[in-house]
């Protein structure tokens, strides 16, 4: 596929910088498409860690006429793993202190419109006539709703290429007053129903939506959801209607880190072929955590955003309970302060039972994943999920709730799926303490006996959560989308 050539336009790519999962995404995807032969550069906004990473950089193009937009200049980099990098540095818009949606008191940023505009606009220029490159893409993919303008600014400009729009979240839609129609350049025409216009404001991923060639999300079964009043968000009905341009794709995962084989975080390293080390990783874990030293006591981690789409609330109601089955419990997270509060008082009340670290470290989520026997992930709704598939690589069978792409990688283990060698783990319907309770116990009576559980924790890391197979279905949908 050395001739088809995409533009990616993301605001957020690891490691140059990272809010959540699409930063992932925009990390992996791009390189994983380039390993099967599409030609993919990615265009990111110029924000301090950005423009503080990117070395040997040149000035590729200037934009010092776009109606509305202040003057901006494309900079050409590499990233680490080889995928070509095109930083749009702006430094009136993108180089201030704070995160690249909000300021340092985390109130979103006053003119994120202007930023994500621009953004949009360039990645549109670049998919057109119009562009001062000499790269030309045959398509361009876009994330969520901060490039959610490009499909609509590709749609009125001439012999401009096709778009696809990524959903990595629907809740998160881009919605300003309908001034900004005018100021960002877009035909008033486009502020209608069928159009940008959104509930009388103007939505950026209603115009992704709206314009876009095509819409993937990141989960098949995600997909499905959005169509539907409650995950939809208020889109479902335009989902619905472009049902036949909607692709479902799972979300992979860097098997290269995560890798209890070769993971540098471990006490000890292991494989589906000797697992002996996830004990001695289990131990370790339960020391950091300042739990008790009991091998035989099922161990259930957490790393998560503490907020109520995780369903953690759920989680901390049953936490006494679960102290009594026996099991532990190691938690590592941050977000609602209330839901903070709550565990680290557990802690207190339950010592030796019931580990808390408030914050995030990449070392102590690789240890939980490796150290705990089950891995607890309650969502409320979860578009795609990376954490169960960690677990499972981890030969730790995560307990979900049946929403997003936690159906779709994760199966219930029942006796004919431990028999078909399918069983990865354990999942309930209704969200509910009592539903979530029920599980856990069902998992711990797995747990207790050793053969089943064995063979339960060898299916989860036979599992293949490789990019490769991510890439290969989105390049699927590029040659739908361009007739090829």
């Amino acid at each position: 596929m050395a001739d088809l050539k995409v533009l990616f336009a993301t605001p957020e790519v690891a490691p140059l910088i990272k809010t959540g999962g699409l930063a992932d995404v925009s990390g992996a995807l791009p390189a994983a498409l380039r390993a099967i032969g599409v030609d993919v550069r990615v265009l990111v906004p110029g924000y301090n860690q950005v423009t503080e990473q990117l070395e040997h950089h040149q000035v590729v193009a200037t934009f010092d006429d776009l109606p509305g937009f202040p003057s901006s200049r494309l900079l050409s980099g590499t990233m680490a793993h080889g995928v070509p990098l095109l930083v749009l540095d702006c430094p009136s818009l993108y180089q201030r202190e704070g995160g690249p949606y909000q300021n340092t008191h985390g109130h979103d940023w006053a003119d994120n419109a202007l930023r994500f505009g621009l953004l949009s606009k360039v990645a549109a220029v670049l998919g057109s006539k119009a562009s001062p490159l000499t790269w030309h893409p045959d398509l361009v993919q876009c994330n969520d709703w901060q490039t959610g303008l490009t499909p609509a600014y590709l749609h009125f400009a001439p012999d401009a290429v096709p778009s696809v729009i990524a959903i990595h979240n629907m809740a998160f839609q881009g919605i300003f007053p309908p001034a900004m129609v005018q100021k960002l350049d877009l035909p008033p025409a486009c502020f209608s129903i069928d159009g940008v216009e959104y509930y009388g404001n103007m939505s950026f991923l209603k115009a992704g939506l709206f314009y876009a060639n095509h819409i993937t999300t990141v989960s098949p079964n995600y997909a499905k959801e959005i169509q539907l009043k409650e995950l939809g968000f208020g889109l479902q009905g335009l989902l619905a209607t472009r049902s036949d341009h909607l692709t479902g794709i799972l979300n992979g995962i860097d098997a290269d880190e995560w890798n209890p084989a070769t993971d540098p975080h471990l006490v000890q390293q292991y494989s589906s072929a000797n697992m002996s080390g996830k004990s001695a990783n289990k131990t370790a874990l339960q020391s950091k955590m300042g739990l008790n030293i009991q091998p035989d006591i099922p161990l259930l981690g957490v790393v998560s955003r503490f907020t109520h789409q995780k369903g953690l609330d759920l989680l901390l109601e049953v936490a006494p309970l679960l102290t009594e089955l026996p099991v532990q419990l190691a938690m590592l997270g941050t977000g609602d302060a209330h839901m903070q509060k709550t565990a680290r008082d557990l802690s207190h009340l339950h010592p030796g039972k019931i580990g808390v670290v408030i914050g995030f470290s990449e070392e102590l989520s690789h240890q939980i994943e490796a150290g705990a026997d089950m891995f607890v992930m309650p969502s409320r709704f979860e578009p795609c999920g990376l954490n169960q598939m960690y677990s499972q690589r981890y030969g730790t069978p995560p307990i979900v709730h049946a929403t997003g792409g936690l159906v779709d990688s994760v199966v219930d283990c029942t006796a004919a799926t431990l028999k078909d060698g399918s069983a990865s783990g354990f999942m309930f319907d209704g969200m509910t303490a009592e539903n979530l309770y029920a599980t856990i116990q069902r998992a711990v009576s797995h747990y207790r006996d050793k053969n089943k559980w064995e063979i339960l924790c060898k299916n989860c890391m036979a599992k293949n959560f490789s990019w490769k197979n991510s890439a290969e279905a989105y390049l699927a949908v590029y040659l739908k989308v361009l007739g090829r």
